[in-house]
């Protein structure tokens, strides 16, 4: 009964958000007032029947109820509860309702809480969330049921890809899917004010706190998936440019390109078109990255859709709600007014070149992801762009990006001198010369590309605290905290990123038990390989005593491990993390003598890109919470005024 019950539930949220767009177009033609009331409720109604369908899902994954067939074919009796918990989203139909009930719930709050829009634009708002629902509604229930039954249930479910089992799963696809919903919240409010021609400050400030809190889980989404795939696939890299990479990166660049966009906006009235066109990008890019994963024209471990029945529903509604929205905007933009001036230099225009840029950026990663597919679909010939063209081509437009973003806050609203602005950058420019130098000295042979990003970031790095220079740090602003942790990460990442680039040492050897390698600056000995087994796997596990120098001796146990259900290998990493970098070992098969492959990574600093990230996210919650913080009280001061 319990599948009977989600899927009931789903119909009923799906029939509410049909209801909910009835609703929102009639108050668009005059009775809003009158169904403003009834406009909330079904949003919430819709929200809570959603988030029941998921629910329903989730308990049948733990219960491993295998008359279900998508419990059959993802699930196993024998996995650890987490993994029959998280591997509800570790396929095709489950992560779509997960975005649904996400969809839903995200809707829902906006009900709930939003009271800075005039009533008609909140309805017209409400009216877009059910629109995009109703499409997803549509093709789970049509084309991709996620409670279908079997009949008869086999005895045992064919379990869940092996490398989807791990922590990461009960994380990385959840924080993803919140920040693509919350970019489609956005996307709401971005085609209710052009219904309503409403597009201003008000209009942007209600709309900031979903485009940070989107912003935010992106940016933990794509650091955690970063590492997860780092330590569980066993290559080494943290980062491959693949096009599930990348369907990720791309609606991100595009959320901070909105993020600083709908900031002048709502401090400064100034960017009107160009924010609601973001918006619109913004969604468009968690659309395509939907449909590339979904759709089945990728070959990858989060590619879960193979029916190519399902990628063209999903096209179909990337073409009505991207090209609905584009039209709407050609229709709308000349009602959109100006907005405030400002001169060229100023904080405004670096934030227009910031826009610029992140643009430019999303433009190489979304030809570089299209281009193969395109190729393939027209001449049926195989073409691969990988990390040569996207590192030669987006490079340097992020290190220019990161240099700007460090003199950006230093400038002026509206205007400012040239010269004021280079003298208030001379010590990061000071700290940029005198890295390039020492970087130079101590490793004469580093590459071009990683040189100028250490130099870069060091620049970037002290100019992100400017900010806070000859301020009084307890009266100072938390958003302006935010804005400085944020700028901070982004420095200790791209010193990450170039120091991983120029300084990684990697040794590929084939070593018998007893016998001492070396990789960088540590010693490895071999000392052997023995059997064991886990809660649903068996493992050949190495194990290598490792030295650095006169320091204590350490123990690493990478691993060869052998999924049953379903019959896979995988490769463990053994990885031992210092302070300047991480040590990262791979066991590989034996040969006829006897000997092990290994391969010995030493990768300094390597560390500072999750870190970095981390600060990032850290410096988003920041500024939301004191955005929130801000208009909470200002919203008081003006019911007591």
């Amino acid at each position: 009964m319990i599948a009977e019950f989600g899927l009931a539930a789903l119909w009923i949220a799906a029939a509410l958000s049909v209801l909910q767009l009835g609703l929102s177009a009639l108050g668009l033609t005059g009775a809003r007032d009158a169904l403003l009331p009834p406009v909330r409720a079904v949003a919430v109604a819709q929200g809570v029947m959603s988030a029941a369908a998921f629910v329903a899902l989730i308990w049948l994954f733990v219960r491993v109820d295998l008359s279900v067939a998508l419990v059959a074919a993802n699930d196993h009796s024998e996995k650890p509860l987490l993994y029959r918990f998280s591997g509800t989203w570790g396929n095709h139909e489950g992560s779509m309702l997960l975005w649904v009930a996400v969809l839903g719930m995200a809707g829902a709050a906006v009900a709930l809480i939003e009271r800075r829009l005039p009533e008609r634009t909140l309805v017209a708002t409400l009216g877009a969330q059910a629109f995009i629902a109703i499409g997803f509604f549509a093709f789970l229930l049509f084309a991709s049921n996620p409670f279908a039954r079997l009949d008869p249930a086999p005895a045992e479910g064919l379990g869940l890809n092996p490398l989807l089992q791990d922590p990461g799963l009960a994380f990385h696809p959840p924080t993803l899917y919140f920040g693509y919903v919350g970019l489609s919240v956005a996307f709401s409010f971005a085609v209710g004010a052009l219904v309503t021609r409403d597009v201003g400050p008000a209009f942007a400030r209600a709309m900031r706190p979903w485009v940070l809190g989107a912003w935010i889980f992106l940016t933990l989404g794509i650091t955690a998936g970063s590492y997860w795939a780092y330590y569980e696939l066993g290559w080494g890299g943290w980062w491959f440019w693949d096009p599930v990479e990348n369907a990720s990166l791309m609606p991100w660049l595009a959320a901070t390109a909105l993020l600083h966009s709908v900031t002048v906006l709502a401090t400064r009235d100034g960017l009107r078109a160009w924010t609601i066109m973001l918006a619109v990008i913004a969604f468009s890019m968690s659309m395509v990255g939907t449909f590339l994963v979904r759709s089945g024209i990728l070959t990858s471990v989060h590619a879960f859709a193979v029916d190519p029945t399902r990628g063209g529903f999903i096209l179909a509604l990337l073409a009505i709600y991207i090209g609905g929205a584009l039209a709407l905007f050609g229709l709308r933009v000349g009602t959109v007014r100006e907005g405030q001036r400002f001169d060229a230099v100023s904080r405004e225009g670096a934030l227009v070149a910031n826009n610029l840029l992140l643009s430019a950026i999303l433009g190489v990663v979304l030809i570089g992801t299209l281009y193969p597919l395109g190729v393939e679909a027209l001449t049926g010939g195989k073409l691969s762009v990988g990390p040569p063209y996207f590192n030669a081509a987006a490079g340097p437009l992020a290190l220019v990006l990161v240099a700007l973003m460090g003199a950006g806050p230093l400038a002026q609203w509206r205007r400012d001198d040239g010269f004021a602005v280079f003298r208030r950058m001379a010590v990061p420019i000071v700290v940029a010369v005198v890295a390039i130098i020492a970087v130079r000295m101590s490793a004469p042979s580093i590459r071009v590309l990683p040189l100028l990003g250490l130099m870069v970031a060091a620049g970037a790095a002290v100019a992100s605290v400017a900010p806070l220079w000859k301020r009084k740090l307890l009266r100072t602003p938390l958003f302006t905290y935010g804005m400085v942790v944020a700028h901070l990460g982004i420095a200790v990442a791209l010193a990450g990123m170039a120091s991983e680039a120029a300084f990684t040492q990697e040794t590929l050897v084939a070593a018998r038990p007893g016998e001492t390698h070396r990789v960088g600056p540590w010693s490895l000995r071999f000392d052997g390989v023995e059997p064991i087994a886990g809660e649903n796997w068996t493992a050949i596990e190495g194990t290598l005593t490792v030295r650095r120098g006169g320091d204590a001796a350490y123990v690493m146990r990478p691993q060869a491990r052998a999924f049953s259900a379903p019959p896979t290998e995988t490769s463990e990493a053994a990885i031992r993390t210092v302070i300047d970098g991480q040590l990262y070992v791979v066991l590989g098969k034996a040969d006829a003598q006897g000997r092990w492959q290994l391969r010995l990574w030493w990768k300094p600093y390597v560390t500072l890109i999750w870190l970095g990230g981390g600060l990032v996210a850290l410096g988003g919650v920041l500024s939301l919470i004191g955005r929130v913080r801000r208009e909470r009280r200002a919203r008081v001061a003006e019911a007591y005024a």
